[in-house]
């Protein structure tokens, strides 16, 4: 089984020993996603809403880097530091995919890396 890396500045780069996504048998594994600014690395400003917004358009880089897009998506796991949020993050996670559901998994979480409220992996169908 061959696999692929994907790595673009559209996201933030992996600050780990993992990479952004990795493509194998057909599909694409993405890492988390939290509301890092690619540019400058540092969580963006705003609350869960904002995080969401960035952490949906780092998923999306991953994605266009790999050669698709939200609509290849068939699952996603969502990771909340607080369900409050939940109302918010569905709203914006609604927004980003549009008519298109992937199956979704949504955890309450203790804690995400530097202060992240939301954090987002994605599973995606690779075109053959």
């Amino acid at each position: 089984m061959a696999l692929t890396t994907v790595s673009t500045p559209g996201a933030p780069r992996a600050i780990g020993p993992y990479s952004q996504a990795v493509g194998a048998n057909g599909f694409l594994f993405t890492a988390g996603q939290v509301g890092f600014d690619p540019a400058t690395g540092e969580l963006v400003d705003g609350g869960i809403a904002e995080q969401t917004e960035r952490v949906l358009e780092n998923l999306g880089a991953i994605l266009h880097a790999a050669g698709v897009d939200f609509s290849s998506v068939v699952k996603t796991t969502v990771f909340l530091v607080d369900m409050a949020d939940f109302a918010v993050m569905n709203g914006v996670y609604a927004a980003a995919f549009g008519e298109h559901r992937p199956a979704r998994s949504t955890v309450a979480v203790a804690a995400l890396p530097r202060g992240a409220r939301v954090e987002i992996d994605a599973v995606a169908v690779l075109p053959s």
